[in-house]
């Protein structure tokens, strides 16, 4: 028995302050936020899959140049673009992933692929690009992903000689979504550019399925954004689905134990969203914000930047 549908995003999480914000540009991420969800909530309220929500709104963040995913990722040390994505499903534990990509415009439908048409859970790189062709998916080229505010960015990276794990505002860049459809199926997809100025080959937490992924129809669907290393090392998503299932938890307190509480003793900034088998869904961070959205069958949307 569920509480019907249910949907959550994030567009990334870190130190994001309302005085470091415009109000032009507080606009803009709202309406990215809104935008993005209404596109998997009318999914899910026409009785569509929890798969095909995830997607939809993914998709729609990769192609909005506000957040770091698709149009609009940052760029590695070497100027170019290496995006991640991954997808699961909760009904079978079926996933996906793709790593390293640069010409693919949506990396989450990939990885759906690499799910459904493929015997793989991740590829990478070139291999990723191939299975893409195979499937009939065009390349694009690295100026569609290409702006002007990540290309400053990267600038001035490294002349500071440093690997920056945030966005000028100080935000860990990541977009991901939740949900729960009306047969009480869950799933998750991630996409992420990764860091500015990172080694090319570097590979976060966003398509490691445990990592920055993970869904279970025994208990919860989880989207992680922050420091990749740290949500790597503690494997959060799965931890909080084991913390469910093993400990008999409740969704909001191992959400709490994992984020709040163990992954500060490592220095691992960050957030998740997640959505369990019925209630509403769970947005938990340990930064100054974190860009989320978030509605359940028969209730209004809600969307928020700042803590509190």
């Amino acid at each position: 028995m569920t509480d019907g549908w249910a949907i959550a995003l994030h567009g990334g999480a870190g130190t994001i302050l309302k005085e470091n914000m415009t109000p032009e540009r507080e606009t803009a991420y709202s309406a990215g936020l809104r935008e993005a969800l209404l596109r998997g909530s009318i999914i899910l309220s026409d009785g569509g899959s929890c798969e095909d929500a995830v997607e939809a709104v993914v998709r729609a963040l990769e192609d909005d140049p506000l957040f770091n995913a698709g149009r609009g990722a940052v760029l590695t040390a070497d100027g170019t673009f290496e995006l991640d994505a991954a997808i699961m499903r909760g009904k079978d534990l079926a996933a996906g992933a793709v790593t390293g990509v640069s010409d693919i415009r949506n990396p989450v439908s990939l990885a759906r692929l690499v799910m459904e048409r493929s015997e793989h859970v991740l590829l990478a790189g070139d291999g990723a690009a191939r299975f893409a062709r195979a499937q009939g998916i065009g390349a694009v080229s690295s100026g569609y992903f290409e702006t002007g505010y990540r290309r400053e960015q990267l600038l001035k990276a490294q002349a500071r000689n440093e690997v920056s794990l945030d966005h000028s505002d100080h935000k860990y860049g990541t977009v991901g979504a939740v949900a729960r459809d009306r047969n009480g199926h869950l799933a998750a997809a991630t996409s992420t550019g990764g860091m500015t100025n990172k080694k090319p080959g570097r590979i976060g937490d966003s398509p490691l399925i445990g990592a920055g992924t993970y869904a279970s129809d025994k208990s919860c669907a989880v989207s992680a954004t922050g420091h990749g290393e740290m949500f790597i090392r503690m494997t959060v998503a799965r931890d909080i689905a084991a913390l469910m299932e093993y400990a008999g938890l409740p969704l909001e307190e191992a959400a709490r134990r994992k984020v709040l509480d163990e992954l500060p003793l490592i220095g691992g900034g960050g957030g998740i969203i997640a959505v369990g088998r019925s209630g509403p869904p769970v947005l938990t961070f340990n930064t100054a914000g974190m860009y989320r959205a978030a509605q359940s069958e028969g209730g209004t949307v809600e969307t928020g930047i700042y803590a509190g």
